[in-house]
């Protein structure tokens, strides 16, 4: 009992993690809500403004070629969520 109670502490404790592959979903929920029309006329430019830096952060945290990869992003997935914008 006191395992599973400690357990539980220690996953509260933790601090949220976000991977780059997190990141990249979000631009891709984004791209199809705008799709979708998800978005009034006065939202756009916060929104193409909010997912432009998503895109610009993460080109600028994507592995290099010859680097490991960090997290579980991988570059062509980057390239092709930047070639979107």
């Amino acid at each position: 009992m006191t395992e599973e109670v400690n357990a539980v502490e220690t996953a509260e404790t933790e601090a949220p993690q976000l991977s780059l592959q997190d990141i990249a979903t979000m631009v891709q929920i984004i791209d199809v809500c705008s799709k979708r029309g998800g978005f009034e006329g006065q939202e756009l430019e916060a929104v193409g403004s909010l997912r432009n830096r998503v895109v610009k952060f993460l080109n600028a945290a994507a592995p290099k070629d010859g680097e490991t990869p960090e997290g579980d992003l991988p570059t062509e997935e980057v390239e092709e969520v930047s070639a979107e914008a």
